[in-house]
């Protein structure tokens, strides 16, 4: 996966993009991909729900989101929006899992893409889309996740996500914080310019939104790339504190802290019997110090400004060494 970054004038600000087709059709609430449950008591029309997105896919290092939003949710909630999934998903590229019994095939873990109506910690009403990122027909997922959001008449649309850096676990994680406006952020994003990535369903979604007119923001933590295979809930703690600042939740995370503590030992538990791990987990810790205190005193890690040439004097230049060639 390359990345690539353009220096801009503007930094990070926002810019205007081309909007899908669908933006000027006026298209009514709903849309023949999904299935949205017609009559929800516990949702009253002055509810205004926030809904919280959390994709498996391309954005799931350290299986951030899955963790963040098992702890979100428990288990249950009541469907109020189902996905057609065999629209969506690529059954050979992810091929689901099943039980083979002796001599019969059982137990089938069909994909699902499913809206369902949640509850936090202080009994306010939210909706959390959950289920495997689509593989294709992403426009059209666009626009019916947009029936979802003004069926429900949704405030705003929160991603969580996380992404493998080379950054050491010793170091507080780091969110980069995203928003179809700019007054949507809950944090200063660290990156600056513009940065070329592979897109994703997640992304786009964003995207559309903000075009359409609803509020979307989201949130991807930055995960130590050594850890991304594995279930790290420090990295799921990051992206839930930030929901509830942007998505205005309340939500306990005494048990996460927990779990990440723990996991914390566990790893450095292998760390001492791995000098060579150790080794690389330290130069990543200096390189991390470096540019935090880098930041701080203002002064930057590239070489300093110096005039450069002009084209004409560096020709003047190449001709001169070729001519000390001859002469030799």
């Amino acid at each position: 996966m390359r990345w690539t970054i353009r220096r801009t004038p503007e930094g990070n600000a926002a810019r205007p993009s081309q909007a899908s087709p669908a933006v000027e059709s006026g298209r009514p609430h709903s849309h023949p991909l999904v299935r949205v449950v017609d009559e929800i008591p516990e949702l009253d029309p002055a509810s205004r729900p926030v809904l919280v997105h959390a994709l498996d896919g391309f954005l799931s290092a350290g299986q951030a989101p899955r963790l963040a939003a098992d702890h979100l949710v428990g288990t249950g909630g009541r469907v109020v929006a189902s996905f057609d999934i065999d629209r969506l998903y690529d059954y050979r590229a992810r091929r689901p899992a099943m039980s083979f019994v002796r001599d019969h095939y059982e137990q089938y873990d069909a994909p699902r893409l499913l809206v369902r109506l949640h509850r936090d910690s202080a009994g306010g009403a939210f909706l959390l889309l959950r289920g495997p990122e689509p593989d294709n027909r992403w426009e059209a997922f666009c626009e019916s996740v947009r029936a979802v959001v003004e069926r429900f008449g949704v405030t705003r649309v929160v991603q969580i996500g996380a992404v493998p850096m080379a950054v050491p676990h010793t170091r507080p994680i780091a969110v980069t914080p995203h928003a179809s406006r700019p007054e949507l952020l809950t944090g200063e994003s660290p990156w600056r310019g513009e940065l070329r990535i592979p897109s994703s369903a997640q992304s786009l979604l964003e995207l559309r939104l903000g075009e359409w007119g609803h509020d979307a923001l989201g949130y991807v933590a930055h995960v130590p790339h050594y850890l991304a295979q594995l279930d790290y809930p420090q990295a799921a703690l990051a992206l839930l504190e930030e929901v509830e600042r942007g998505g205005r939740l309340t939500v306990d995370l005494t048990a996460l802290r927990v779990e990440g503590d723990e996991r914390g030992l566990e790893i450095s538990r292998y760390l001492a019997g791995n000098s060579e791990v150790s080794e690389v987990v330290a130069a990543l810790e200096q390189q991390y110090d470096t540019f935090r205190e880098a930041e701080t005193s203002g002064s930057s890690l590239l070489a300093e400004d110096q005039p450069m040439p002009t084209g004409e004097e560096i020709g003047r230049q190449f001709e001169q060494f070729l001519a000390g060639l001859e002469d030799d």
